[in-house]
């Protein structure tokens, strides 16, 4: 079984220079061994990720020159090459961009263990959002999920600051 789980302990570099304690490292175990990996999602995925846990929002970016919103945030527009630094709460409702539906059984390199199947998986547009975001859907009734329905996330009980605090999404309408 492969295992992923957080540790506290070590210190890095931040962008500027500064050293900065770092709360928790990512640590992937497989059968009682472990390797720890120091992987930093920067300020923005850091900004991203808190508020996802904290207070289950989902936050995009906005440019200043074309106003596209990118989710999740990055520092600089793909379109326009400039630096955004406006933070926007979008969704957490949107649609579904397009999707697929696994049949076939393989090894889950986040657990180890053979995926359950069928299972959904897409990429989500947010409401407020021109990127799309890719994660599981819920296929309870497949004949629901269609490019363009309508989705919300449904979150875990216990969040720890992951794209995994979203557990999948799910056709509302």
């Amino acid at each position: 079984m492969l295992r992923l789980f957080l540790n506290d302990g070590l210190s890095r570099l931040s962008g500027s220079g500064d050293i900065m304690p770092v709360k928790e490292n990512l640590i992937i175990e497989s059968k009682g061994s472990g390797q720890p990996f120091n992987y930093a999602v920067g300020m923005y995925g850091s900004r991203f990720f808190k508020e996802l846990r904290e207070n289950r929002k989902i936050l995009g970016i906005k440019c200043p020159k074309c106003g596209k919103v990118y989710v999740p945030p990055r520092r600089v527009c793909g379109e326009c090459f400039v630096e955004m630094t406006e933070f926007v709460e979008v969704g957490p409702k949107g649609i579904i961009g397009t999707f697929t539906i696994l049949r076939y059984a393989f090894i889950d390199p986040e657990t180890g263990e053979q995926k359950p199947v069928p299972y959904g998986y897409g990429f989500i547009r947010f409401d407020g959002a021109d990127t799309l975001f890719q994660h599981y859907i819920s296929i309870e009734d497949e004949s629901k999920i269609k490019i363009g329905a309508r989705v919300e996330p449904v979150f875990s009980e216990e969040r720890k600051g992951n794209v995994k605090d979203i557990l999948c999404f799910k056709v509302i309408e």
